[in-house]
């Protein structure tokens, strides 16, 4: 078990991340494709991405367990504001960090010659390790990209209702049950036994598409503190292909793209009554708000949001006793008539800092 000390200052500084994390989701990822698993929400997608790569696997694996410690060093800070600049941050380590976090490794002697000179600081090898990344990514990752997304801001979106309602303790004691607040500990199912004291850094919150089980961490305490851990999928959690979500967004980047403009033009597709329930969810609602919003019952509104959430437009988060419906990139795209990345009117582009409770991580088993 993981247990995570806080003081007053550190639930003060409790804080989500504001996006999916290029380098979490690509080295979790990497776990998930050494599975063999038959199973709904990874199943195709290892298959399709396991013929897409050309050697990456091989190369990483030595550097990525399938178990266990990883170098903390593949996970930089800047992985949340994109792959590239994670790269950036990756070609920046010195020696010194990549020598001690590689020895950490649990066949370090037996390493390939190429990981040996990276742990003594040759760049030649820095730089096939980050091209291996890139291109790891570029075959596994980025064409899933809209999804992975959707699947986080839908937790985002639960979270910051969480805190809404109940404050940094409501946020805390709303995360998924691998973790208990206790106040002033939040306790985590965790790989090995260990304290993590914050000592007033405070603590961000990460939610990963590939992180599976319990929450992942840093093993290095004197970094900053982030915990990691899986969100809910979908009982469908498939992830759709590439080439199907690339043709249905070209259809939809076809309308007006104005708010009113889409909204006529929707209603014209799919009809008045589902057309408002789209634009109703917004940035996130219950099925009985969504009920109130559009003048339906709550069993209309229900059944429109099942269907939508089928067609890909919505994503449902099960809270407790309700469920949380909140517009994926595809249906945030049907509405503007853009590219399945933006963000649609009235979904937060990220959440303000924890002011009242909180939690945090530490190394990772």
């Amino acid at each position: 078990m993981l247990r995570v000390h806080f003081s007053e200052l550190d639930l003060a500084r409790l804080r989500m991340a504001v996006r999916p994390d290029a380098l979490w989701e690509t080295v979790l990822s990497f776990h998930r494709l050494r599975e063999n698993r038959a199973e709904t929400v990874y199943g195709k997608w290892r298959s399709e991405a396991r013929n897409r790569l050309n050697g990456e696997a091989r190369l990483l694996a030595p550097l990525i367990p399938s178990r266990g410690y990883f170098p903390d060093f593949l996970t930089p800070a800047e992985g949340v504001i994109g792959c590239d600049a994670a790269m950036s941050a990756l070609r920046a380590i010195s020696g010194e960090r990549l020598h001690s976090e590689l020895a950490g490794l649990p066949a370090a002697r037996a390493l390939p010659g190429w990981i040996r000179d990276l742990a003594q600081g040759e760049r030649r090898s820095l730089d096939r390790l980050i091209s291996t990344l890139r291109a790891y990514h570029k075959a596994a990752v980025a064409p899933y990209w809209p999804h992975i997304q959707a699947r986080i801001e839908a937790d985002r979106v639960a979270r910051g209702r969480a805190l809404l309602d109940g404050g940094a303790d409501g946020l805390l004691a709303s995360l998924p049950p691998t973790m208990r607040w206790r106040a002033p500990v939040l306790e985590v199912d965790y790989p090995v036994d260990r304290d993590l004291w914050l000592r007033g850094r405070g603590l961000l919150l990460l939610p990963s598409f590939f992180c599976r089980g319990t929450p992942v961490a840093y093993r290095n305490p004197e970094l900053t503190p982030v915990l990691v851990y899986p969100v809910e999928h979908a009982r469908c959690g498939l992830i759709p292909r590439p080439e199907q979500r690339s043709a249905v967004t070209s259809g939809a980047g076809a309308g007006a793209g104005t708010r009113s403009g889409s909204a006529k033009t929707l209603g014209k597709l799919v009809g008045q009554t589902r057309s408002a329930v789209l634009l109703e969810v917004g940035g996130g609602c219950t099925t009985s708000e969504l009920a109130r919003r559009v003048g339906v019952s709550l069993a209309s509104a229900s059944q429109h949001a099942s269907v939508l959430r089928e067609a890909g437009l919505v994503h449902t988060l099960r809270q407790g006793s309700a469920v949380l419906h909140t517009l994926t990139p595809l249906g945030a795209a049907l509405l503007r008539g853009g590219a399945p990345g933006e963000r649609v009117f009235g979904v937060p582009a990220a959440l303000p800092p924890v002011a009242t409770s909180g939690r945090g991580p530490s190394g990772r088993g």
